[in-house]
């Protein structure tokens, strides 16, 4: 029922939800990786752990289209999403460190992902299209994870960066749906 909700707010549909787990879109398995039974430190760990792959799939997303897109707008989107996602990757290693570093046995299965969803958008013939149809799904994916990290983590610093992902990133989707309804997609 909470992913439900959480889909409902983020204003997708069942339908939509079902899109998201298309191959290469695979975000089914994020969650079911054993971060919900964690808690604490633990769950701390592993969130940043899982977020630092997560935020670098975003950043090789975009610069695997960075030359090739032609919208300006979707050419600022690309800038922001490395810059933006490459700052937080360095807080979230300086983090580690004190929560005992990265946790690679919860990398693994996000490295896979990441790559199926870069494999899936190289494939895309519309490289604008291919990036902003699969930023939604990873966005969805983040959205979720940080859902999670606001229930379970003990760090304020781990929920305020929750807290920001889940704004930024639910904003941007928004944004991204107006695009692709503007060019009628």
């Amino acid at each position: 029922m909470k992913r439900f909700a959480l889909l409902v707010t983020l204003g997708l549909t069942p339908l939509a939800h079902a899109q998201m787990n298309m191959p290469g879109m695979n975000h089914g398995t994020t969650l079911n990786s054993g971060l919900e039974t964690l808690k604490g430190r633990a769950f701390d760990r592993a969130f940043l752990s899982m977020m630092i792959v997560h935020h670098q799939g975003a950043v090789d997303m975009s610069k695997t289209v960075l030359n090739n897109v032609k919208d300006a707008q979707v050419k600022r989107w690309t800038a922001d999403i490395i810059g933006v996602q490459q700052k937080e990757i360095s807080e979230m290693n300086t983090w580690l460190k004190t929560l005992g570093g990265v946790d690679r046995s919860v990398q693994a299965g996000m490295n896979t992902e990441m790559k199926g969803m870069i494999t899936a958008l190289k494939a895309s013939k519309d490289s604008d299209r291919g990036l902003v149809e699969g930023m939604l799904p990873h966005h969805a994916s983040a959205i979720e994870m940080a859902s999670l990290a606001l229930q379970k983590s003990s760090d304020a610093r781990v929920l305020g960066l929750a807290r920001d992902i889940i704004r930024s990133q639910a904003d941007e989707m928004y944004a991204y749906r107006q695009w692709l309804i503007k060019r009628g997609l």
